[in-house]
C-alpha cells in the first residue's frame, strides 16, 4: 500500500506518525511523509524533521521525507494523493470536546472533506 501521512507538528500528528511508522515497518506499506506547517502549532519544519527522523531511526525504518510548500497543506496533500496515486492518507487528529464531539482541525477537515483517496484520522 502507498501511504501519505501528513505531520504538521501537533501531539496528535506525532501519534499518527508513531502508528504509521510501525504499522508500514510490520506490513512492508510504502509511506512518504508529508511535513508541513500548522498555524495551529507553535514548532517549526526543522523541528518537525527532526522528529520524524528520530522516530525512522528507531524503527529502522525508511521512508521519503517531503516539505510541504504554500498556504494549503490540506490542498497540497489531497492534490498529492490523487496525482500520485496514493492509496491513503493518514492524519493526526481529533480531539473531544467537552461535550462529546470531535474537533477537527482546519487541515484535517479540509483533507476529509475534499479527498477522493480514503483518510485514515489516528486519534
Amino acid at each position: 500500500m502507498k501511504v501519505l501521512l501528513g505531520v504538521g507538528g501537533s501531539q496528535l500528528s506525532y501519534h499518527a506518525l508513531d502508528e504509521t511508522v510501525q504499522r508500514a515497518n510490520e506490513t512492508g506499506d510504502d509511506l512518504t511523509i508529508a511535513i508541513f506547517d500548522n498555524e495551529e502549532v507553535d514548532t517549526d519544519a526543522a523541528a518537525i524533521e527532526q522528529r520524524v527522523e528520530e522516530t525512522l531511526a528507531e524503527a529502522g525504518f525508511e521512508a521519503e521525507i517531503r516539505h510541504v510548500e504554500g498556504d494549503s497543506p490540506g490542498s497540497w496533500l489531497v492534490g498529492t494523493a490523487e496525482s500520485e496515486d496514493f492509496d491513503r492518507i493518514v492524519l493526526g487528529g481529533g480531539e473531544r470536546s467537552t461535550q462529546g464531539k470531535i474537533q477537527l482541525g482546519s487541515i484535517v477537515e479540509f483533507v476529509l472533506l475534499n479527498a477522493q483517496t480514503p483518510v485514515t484520522l489516528v486519534r
